[in-house]
C-alpha cells in the first residue's frame, strides 16, 4: 500500500513547491511509482510539470468536493513514473465550499484511498496556509515533510506548524508523524544559516535530513520550462541535491 506524504509549510517562499516537484521526480527516477497531488490554488506544481493550468478540466478541487477520484483526475506526465493531480483556479473556492460538506476534513483522504494501491508514494503539495485544504492533506497523510528556508523567521513558523500537526493528530489522524525536515536555499557561508541549523538540530535532530538543498539558479529556472530539475539540467548541483534527498528518503522508508 502506498504511503502519503504532505509537503507543508504555511510560510511562502521556502521551497515547498520546488521540493514537491523535484523530490517526486527524483523518487520516480529511482523506479518508484509516484502520484503528485497539487493542492495549492496557485498551481505552481502543475505548471512545474508542464501542464497548462488554464486547460485543466478536472483538478484537485473535484477531489476535495467529492466529484471525482484520483484515478480520473491524475494526468500522466512526460517524466518517468510520475503522475500529477493538477490544480486549477477553482481550488481557491474549496475552503468555502467545504464548510457545508459532511466530514469536510476527510474529503481528500476518501478521494485518495483507492490510489494507495496504484502508487508507491503519493506526495501532496499543500498551500502556504493552515486552512481546510491543508487540514485535509494532513488527515489524508501518513507523514509530513517540512521544507525550511535557513532564516530566522522560519523557526517561528515551524513551531506554529508543529502545533497544527499535533492538533490534527489529536482530532483526526492519530497515526500522523513527521517524515522529516529539509533545509532549503542553503548557503553555508552565512552565519545566520549556521545559527538556524543549530536551533533546528537542538529540537529536531532526529528528523533533520542530512541532505540540504542549495541556493541554485538552475533550480529557479526549471519551472519556467515546465520541467523538474533532473530533466532541465541533470548535471546541476540542484539536481544532485534532490537526487540525494530522494535516496535518503527511500533509505529511511526501507528501514521503516
Amino acid at each position: 500500500m502506498g504511503k502519503i506524504i504532505s509537503i507543508v509549510n504555511q510560510k511562502g517562499g521556502v521551497g515547498k513547491t520546488t521540493t514537491a516537484v523535484n523530490l517526486a521526480s527524483a523518487v520516480g527516477l529511482e523506479g518508484k511509482k509516484v502520484l503528485l497531488v497539487d493542492a495549492d490554488p496557485q498551481g505552481n506544481t502543475t505548471s512545474g510539470y508542464g501542464i497548462n493550468k488554464k486547460k485543466v478540466a478536472v483538478s484537485s478541487y473535484e477531489l476535495l468536493i467529492g466529484k471525482s477520484t484520483a484515478e480520473n483526475v491524475a494526468v500522466k506526465t512526460d517524466f518517468e513514473n510520475v503522475d500529477v493531480v493538477p490544480s486549477s483556479i477553482d481550488l481557491a473556492a474549496a475552503e468555502v465550499d467545504l464548510i457545508e460538506i459532511e466530514r469536510r476534513e476527510a474529503r481528500l483522504k476518501m478521494a485518495l484511498a483507492s490510489a494507495r494501491e496504484r502508487y508507491d508514494y503519493i506526495f501532496i503539495d499543500c498551500p502556504p496556509s493552515l486552512g481546510l485544504i491543508t487540514i485535509n492533506a494532513l488527515d489524508a497523510s501518513d507523514t509530513v515533510l517540512v521544507p525550511i528556508q535557513c532564516e530566522y523567521f522560519a523557526l517561528e513558523g515551524l513551531s506554529q506548524l508543529m502545533a497544527t500537526v499535533r492538533q490534527v493528530k489529536r482530532l483526526y489522524n492519530p497515526t500522523l508523524e513527521i517524515e522529516g525536515i529539509v533545509l532549503t536555499m542553503y548557503d553555508g557561508r552565512l552565519n545566520l544559516t549556521q545559527q538556524v541549523v543549530g536551533e533546528i538540530k537542538k529540537y529536531f535532530s532526529d528528523k533533520l535530513y542530512k541532505t540540504v538543498i542549495p541556493r541554485a539558479v538552475r533550480i529557479s529556472e526549471a519551472p519556467s520550462y515546465g520541467m523538474p530539475i533532473q530533466y532541465y539540467d541533470k548535471r546541476s548541483k540542484g539536481s544532485a541535491a534532490y537526487n540525494d534527498l530522494a535516496k535518503e528518503f527511500l533509505k529511511k522508508n526501507r528501514r521503516i
